[in-house]
């Protein structure tokens, strides 16, 4: 049975290419970082588009999708996040993604809470949400009208798209397996450098340590295909981002600490927890491999990682190792220390601007009291730091 259309078998593949990434767009650009994050801001007839695309292809609600993914963010790693393998295991979460999702949408409370702000217009609680499978089916209907039966396959695989991709992919292997830029308080990490294939989605270590952010790429190398799509929209003045990574503008100059360091350190507090990994941690620990004996290489294995990652997100096991670690090389212990003292400052929360920045001052003085060259450099550096608004 033939269809509308008759294309060579390269045709449909690029068929195939497009309806999957405007679905995976409609999901990054406007549930995600629209919706979730209020990240960016689109024109009206851009946004309908999305939540239209939506409804053929995911029956997905917009409030259902949201108030899930802000849950996640608020329960992250714990047994009330919705979909964490650290919680559920990387296997069910992979493979039972679009299952969990399901059950947490039943959840009212979840809605209730985390579901504020989504659309709540005449078309969505008198079409969108009461018909959510007819999209599904009218996406059916114009694919096999169009393609035949190739069509019912090619319908198969919009359906499957975002239960694999987003549910299994990016919640599951997003948090299990690949690299992290930063280091919060989770288990995130960017799959690969390259957001192409899922809209960016694969940068998911920048996006938790930046949920803001319109933009997930974070260092040159990295691309986020969604932001080239927001900056594509923008120059039509149909999308306004609203925040996006920045990065740590240093004033060489600059040789004391006054308010603006601190509001420079507490804004940019992961990326230079990130450049005193770089620069501070691994050259001690780089140091103690060239002086190390046998036994003490051994001790030293997969030490890069236990001495940069937060200890809220290590299992029981690594924070022994970490202790054992520490016990038997005395530069690692002090420069683990002082990263540790870093982070309190900023999570005081209560302390007022004048303690939070003689802790700062306090720190910096007592990190070049140790003589340590890398410490020095460090301290003078971070004296160096100012907002971006200065």
């Amino acid at each position: 049975m033939f269809g509308l259309l008759s294309l060579p078998w390269w045709g449909y593949l690029l068929v195939i290419l497009v309806l999957t990434q405007l679905t995976i767009m409609s999901v990054t650009l406007y549930l995600h970082r629209c919706q979730a994050h209020r990240a960016v801001d689109f024109h009206p007839v851009i946004s309908h588009f999305f939540r239209f695309w939506l409804w053929l292809t995911t029956g997905m609600g917009t409030k259902e999708w949201t108030a899930i993914h802000r849950k996640h963010h608020a329960k992250v790693e714990t047994a009330e996040d919705p979909h964490s393998p650290q919680v559920y295991g990387i296997w069910k979460v992979f493979s039972q993604g679009a299952e969990l999702y399901r059950k947490e949408s039943k959840n009212q409370e979840t809605m209730e809470r985390y579901g504020q702000g989504t659309p709540d217009d005449w078309i969505e609680r008198r079409f969108y949400q009461p018909y959510t499978n007819y999209g599904i089916v009218l996406m059916l209907v114009t694919d096999l009208l169009l393609f035949g039966m190739l069509g019912l396959t090619i319908w198969a695989i919009q359906m499957m798209w975002i239960p694999l991709f987003a549910a299994g992919v990016v919640n599951g292997i997003g948090h299990y397996w690949g690299y992290r830029n930063f280091e919060p308080e989770d288990a995130s990490r960017n799959i690969v450098p390259w957001g192409i294939f899922i809209g960016g989605e694969e940068l998911h270590n920048n996006h938790h340590a930046y949920a803001t952010s319109a933009k997930f790429s974070a260092k040159d190398w990295e691309m986020d295909s969604g932001w080239g799509v927001i900056r594509l929209l923008q120059l039509f003045g149909l999308a306004t981002p609203r925040r996006v990574i920045s990065t740590p503008i240093i004033q060489q100059e600059k040789n004391a600490l006054d308010a603006d360091t601190l509001r420079a350190v507490i804004h940019y507090r992961l990326q230079i927890l990130s450049h005193y990994a770089k620069e501070v941690v691994l050259p001690a620990l780089c140091a103690e491999k060239q002086r190390a004996g046998k036994n003490s290489r051994f001790l030293l294995r997969k030490a890069r990682t236990l001495l940069i990652s937060d200890a809220s997100i290590m299992k029981a096991q690594q924070k022994m190792r970490l202790n054992t670690l520490l016990e038997h090389f005395q530069s690692l212990k002090v420069v683990y220390q002082f990263r540790l003292r870093l982070q309190a400052i900023w999570m005081r929360s209560t302390a007022s601007q004048k303690e939070l920045l003689d802790a700062l001052q306090e720190w910096c003085q007592q990190a070049e009291a140790t003589g340590i060259e890398t410490l020095l450099r460090f301290a003078k550096k971070l004296k160096s730091y100012v907002p971006r608004e200065a």
